[in-house]
């Protein structure tokens, strides 16, 4: 098995889609699925890269593992649902501080799914040639949670961990909507965060040059050579 370079990680409540998500850029389809238990593993190829990604439960009783997830990881994919404020309220509440295990320069992406259910634009599915938004039916549910306050949400998660705001990626780049249902966005929330994290990767790459492995066998057998010299 290919070992992993990084590690990408979804947080959020139950029901926001993160599985959908997943299923959807690994899989480029959409399907129903049950909640998650406990957490569960893809690895991912992007170019000469391994990237893995974990997929998290939301429900409280698995809450206690999503440190363990986010240790190490160098991207958080916080996500909830934009019909649900609740689920906006929750990454603050309840998962914002799981993420203290992750690296110290992790980069965090604030994500709202199921924007189909609100957008005419996010209804248009990838695979659909010749339509347009406007041929397509009216959304169906309202908006609950407004770009601006993930914004906000995102500029507080600077503040918490103690980020230079100016310094820091902008919340326009770091907050996306999109719908696990039709695509939309799906891809470019990924591919942004693996673009973002290569430096990570190159890091830790040239650090395990710097610091190689030892090869046990040949230490032994110099320690050998150097016990018979002395005696």
């Amino acid at each position: 098995m290919k070992k992993p370079d990084v590690k990408v990680v979804l947080l959020g409540d139950m029901n926001v889609g993160k599985t959908s998500l997943l299923h959807r850029y690994t899989e480029r389809k959409f399907k129903d699925t049950i909640s998650t238990v406990g957490g569960a593993f893809f690895l991912k190829q992007w170019g000469p890269y391994n990237i893995s990604i974990w997929d998290t439960a939301g429900r409280e009783q698995f809450h206690g593992l999503g440190s363990m997830y986010c240790r190490g990881a160098s991207a958080v994919i916080l996500t909830y649902d934009v019909t649900n404020w609740q689920s906006l309220a929750e990454l603050e509440e309840r998962f914002l501080s799981l993420t203290d295990t992750a690296n110290h320069d992790c980069i965090y992406a604030l994500v709202g799914n199921k924007a189909d259910l609100t957008d005419l634009k996010a209804q248009l599915p990838l695979d659909l040639s010749g339509a347009s938004p406007a041929s397509l039916s009216g959304t169906g549910l309202h908006k609950q949670v407004p770009r601006e306050e993930a914004m906000a949400l995102y500029e507080r998660i600077l503040r918490y961990k103690g980020l230079d705001e100016k310094s820091s990626l902008p919340a326009e780049k770091m907050c996306f909507e999109t719908s696990a249902k039709t695509g939309y966005n799906v891809d470019t929330l990924f591919e942004t965060l693996f673009d973002l994290v290569l430096p990570s990767i190159l890091r830790k790459r040239n650090e395990n040059l710097v610091s190689p492995t030892v090869d046990l066998e040949e230490y032994r057998e110099a320690s050998a050579r150097r016990g018979k010299t002395c005696c």
